[in-house]
């Protein structure tokens, strides 16, 4: 269903305001960060911001960039430790907010080295998520660009050099490095050692966006990512990408369509990984579309914030078919590309499938829902309006 631009706009100012009062961003309640949607929310304000012309929603993503800094970057109030979680002295710390990581925001407090390891438990554990700061890193990216401020890309840039540093590590059995999938507050210890499905694509995709962004902003001298961008180019030739999961899907197209916004700016190497991804959504959109998965069920038990996951990942595939107009020599190298996408584009409904049944007042009002409000809220608001999550340059 296409909705009038300006009933997306209230709709997204609902759920937008709701986040923002539930969580401390406005009104007397304390800061209640968590990292994952507080990236999206960052996009969402910069996005209703561009529909509004209206500076104070650029105002609330600032805001709220500085309390992930100063409650997210610093150690928990239960927690006997104090300050920057980097260790930085108080000024310093002012200075490089995320250069020891930012924290998950979980509500338990991370699993101390001497507890057992309980996988149900550790769900609820603090820490950092390698793909949790990549998401910071892309909503930091989105404010410099937005307002044109070279200081917040330089923060992202930082944030990465630390993410690759401490997350990743060399296999003792094939030599091969890899990518731990938490880790303790202050980087010292992994929580959980295995590797993210999609971690390495997250991590490539993100840091080619940094460095397009920084050069946008600063020009030939600016801060160089190569080094983490070979180390992880090498991790993704070897990680199979395939899944049934909808947010994992939608993290594939996502990934795609920021790869193809990179090609259309000139910037080569990853056509071929393009296609890949494509190919490699389409399985798993047959399995959803299948109705044998999350998609069929009652809302008591599915988890929104994964279909928005896939919802948003469609909407950025919807852009790709575009931006391939648009520049069609940058992906003349790419003939299998039309192919590809003539495949995915028949799934495009399930947007309109997944978007309607979490509008629906009924639906919100369910036990799972409620339970996830603030994620599933700012996803939902992010897939009805994506353009400044997804563009990596001014839409």
């Amino acid at each position: 269903m296409t909705r009038p631009e300006q009933q997306t706009t209230e709709l997204v100012n609902d759920l937008m305001t709701g986040f923002a009062e539930r969580t401390g961003l406005v009104g007397e309640r304390p800061p209640k960060r968590y990292l994952w949607t507080d990236a999206f929310a960052v996009c969402n304000f910069l996005e209703l911001e561009r529909r509004t012309s209206d500076q104070s929603y650029r105002e609330l993503a600032l805001r709220l960039l500085d309390q992930v800094h100063h409650v997210l970057g610093r150690h928990r109030s239960d927690d006997p430790r104090e300050g920057w979680i980097s260790g930085l002295a108080a000024d310093a710390g002012e200075r490089h907010p995320t250069q020891g990581g930012l924290r998950i925001g979980k509500t338990l407090r991370e699993r101390l080295p001497d507890e057992a390891f309980d996988e149900r438990l550790e769900w609820e554990r603090d820490g950092q998520y390698f793909h949790y700061l990549t998401r910071w890193m892309h909503a930091l990216a989105r404010l410099g660009i937005a307002t044109g401020e070279p200081g917040y890309i330089r923060w992202a840039l930082e944030l990465a050099e630390t993410a690759f540093e401490r997350f990743s590590y060399e296999a003792t059995l094939d030599g091969r490095r890899r990518l731990v999938w938490k880790m303790s507050i202050d980087l010292s210890r992994p929580l959980v050692g295995s590797q993210g499905q999609q971690d390495p694509l997250d991590g490539l995709v993100t840091c080619l966006e940094l460095q397009h962004a920084a050069a946008t902003l600063d020009g030939p001298g600016a801060p160089s990512l190569d080094r983490q961008i070979a180390g992880l180019s090498a991790m993704c030739a070897t990680q199979p990408l395939s899944t049934a999961d909808p947010l994992g899907i939608g993290g594939l197209l996502t990934a795609a369509h920021a790869l193809a916004q990179l090609t259309s700016a000139g910037d080569r190497g990853y056509e071929d990984l393009i296609v890949m991804l494509l190919h490699d959504a389409l399985p798993g959109l047959q399995f959803q579309a299948a109705g044998r998965d999350a998609l069929s069920m009652p809302a008591d038990d599915r988890l929104a914030f994964r279909e928005l996951g896939l919802s948003i990942g469609l909407r950025a595939l919807q852009r790709i078919g575009d931006l391939a107009a648009r520049h069609p020599e940058a992906f003349r190298s790419l003939p299998a590309l039309g192919s590809r996408l003539e495949r995915l584009m028949p799934y495009l409904p399930l947007i309109d499938a997944i978007e309607d049944f979490w509008l629906a007042p009924l639906n919100q009002s369910g036990r799972l829902w409620k339970e996830h409000e603030d994620i599933d809220a700012v996803m939902l608001a992010t897939s009805l309006a994506p353009a400044a999550y997804l563009c990596l340059s001014p839409c």
